[in-house]
Formats: structure tokens, sequence, C-alpha cells
């Protein structure tokens, strides 16, 4: 018989696979944080929920700014929005309040010939009305944070007992958003239906709804555990 030079194939050794990630989540690679299925995108998408989404906010310029790219997102998606943020800041004065209820008819006529951006008038024109809005807000309760988050729900009100991705797509809004969205409707605010502001609720952190099992969950939780919430004006 002649000899066979091949040696005999070894045995192949099992390999270890990774535990399966909740329905709902990703990893980029084994061992790599799980994320939110929504973010998978793109890197920006991926920073913006790492660092910003449902991370408590009271800063009133970044509240309004979200208050105004929420409208300009009705009908688009999310990272449509985000990829043209920029753009946006540019167009709107960086989303001040005081210098928008100063923009008139040039400045529509400006951003509606502006790429970079949504060009859709009626949104346009309502986010220039609820700068002046807000300025009235203000004068009311201090700053918007302070009458956004008294709108923020309980721990529990009306809450899934576990964020799971179920439970997270049937959360499309919640009691508060719709009394934070009649409220803004009856003072003249435009685009800012349930819907909206439950988006609105999610991302500025009065809610956390990173799906269980998401590393940033945890992160958004201990912000909002040493978060201040905006008081009144020392007067009221």
């Amino acid at each position: 018989m002649p000899h066979d030079p091949t040696p005999p194939a070894a045995e192949p050794v099992p390999v270890a696979s990774a535990p399966a990630l909740p329905e709902g989540l990703f990893a980029d690679a084994p061992g790599e944080p799980a994320r939110c299925f929504w973010c998978r995108a793109t890197p920006l998408y991926r920073h913006y929920h790492d660092h910003e989404w449902g991370f408590p906010v009271s800063d009133d310029r970044r509240l309004f700014e979200k208050l105004c790219l929420e409208g300009f997102q009705a009908g688009l998606s999310w990272i449509t929005i985000l990829n043209k943020r920029e753009a946006f800041r540019a167009a709107f004065a960086n989303f001040e309040a005081e210098r928008m209820a100063d923009f008139g008819e040039a400045d529509v006529a400006r951003m509606l010939a502006d790429p970079g951006i949504v060009r859709h008038r009626g949104k346009i024109e309502s986010a220039l009305r609820n700068a002046r809005r807000v300025l009235e807000l203000r004068r009311e309760f201090g700053s918007l944070a302070h009458y956004v988050w008294r709108f923020a729900p309980a721990a529990a009100e009306g809450r899934p007992e576990r964020l799971t991705l179920a439970a997270v797509k049937s959360l499309t809004t919640a009691p508060a958003a719709i009394a934070l969205s009649k409220d803004l409707k009856k003072r003249g605010f435009g685009f800012v239906g349930p819907t909206t502001m439950y988006a609105f609720m999610q991302a500025m952190g009065l809610v956390n709804d990173h799906i269980e099992g998401c590393a940033t969950r945890a992160a958004a939780d201990a912000a909002r555990a040493v978060f201040k919430v905006p008081g009144p004006l020392p007067s009221q």
C-alpha cells in the first residue's frame, strides 16, 4: 500500500459562541456593548444613542432645539434630521429662541432655499412661532426646562415592568405626553402632537426607553438619579 503523506484531518474543536442578545439589541462584535436596534445605521447614530438619547436635559436651548427638530421629523426618520442637525443649527441661529423670535419673511425665504435642512414652509413658520411662545413660557415659568419637567411621569407611572423590544414598540405615546401636547397646543405651539411629544420625552430623558440589556440604559438611569429637576423662579 503506497504511503499517503497527507495526515488525517484533525477533529474540529468546538468554539463557544457568544450568548444571544435579547431581541432588539445588537453589538458590533462579540464582547462589544449592546445597543438598541434603531441606532445601527451609522456611527453618528450610535454616538447619539450612547451620549444623548435618554439622558436628562435641563438646558433651555437644547430642549427648544429638540422641540423644533421633532416637529421637522414629522413624516420623516430621525436619522434624516440628525444628519442635517448642524445645517439646522446654522439656519436657525443655533435655536436661540430670542434670535429666532425676531426672524421674518426674509429668513423664511432664506431657509426655504437652504438644501441642508427640511424645506417645509409650514414647519419653518411653526418653529418661528414656537420661539415666540417659548419666550412667553419663560416669563411664566422661569425656564422652558421647568415647564417641561413638570410633565415628567413618575418612575412607574404607566410603564412596562420590563423594557423589551415589544414593550418599546408599543410605547408610541403616554398620558404625560398627551398632557404636554394638549397644553402646548393651547399655548399656540405647532407640530407638537402626542406622538411627537413622547419622542421628545424619550430623547430628553423624561423617560428611559433604552431596551433592557442595552449598555446605555444603566448610564441614563445613573444620570437621572443625580439630575436636579429645574425648579420655579424664586418668587413662585
